[in-house]
């Protein structure tokens, strides 16, 4: 049942990082890496759920290290680059 409920919220996040990432307004391509970021800790989880039953996961763990570091720098520049900055 945990390994049903780890597929869909790697679907349903991933599926929605990557449309609001296409999406037509700022205020959603701002949201998308945030939405991607909390996508990967299904992807950790299913990397552990995969090594406990044996399998070689060491390419899936470089993948989602990748995949964390671009969803982790888009955070850092739709939500602390690129906002406004303050005049003292």
């Amino acid at each position: 049942m945990i390994g049903v409920l780890v597929q869909l919220g790697i679907a349903v996040f991933g599926l929605t990082a990557l449309w609001w990432a296409m999406g037509n307004t700022p205020s959603q391509r701002r949201w998308a890496p945030v939405i991607g970021l909390v996508g990967q800790v299904f992807w950790f989880i299913f990397a552990w759920l995969a090594y406990e039953k044996g399998m070689e996961v060491r390419g899936l763990l470089v993948l989602c290290t990748a995949y964390t570091i671009v969803y982790a720098r888009g955070l850092y520049i739709y939500w602390w680059w690129a906002r406004p900055k303050q005049v003292p």
